[in-house]
């Protein structure tokens, strides 16, 4: 019986470090914001790419 509380324990103190690592797995898309001056960010890639002016 200790034994099942104490993994259980355990457990539920590892799920703050699980939430937090999938999280930033989620936010790794780039935005617009962080492409460099004279790029824009493309939609099909997700790729910064040079802005051609017309």
């Amino acid at each position: 019986m200790r034994l099942k509380t104490t993994l259980a324990a355990l457990a539920l103190a590892a799920l703050p470090a699980v939430a937090v690592a999938e999280c930033s797995w989620d936010h790794s898309n780039k935005s617009a914001t962080t492409c460099p001056e004279g790029s824009v960010l493309d939609s099909t890639t997700g790729s910064c790419v040079k802005q051609t002016t017309s």
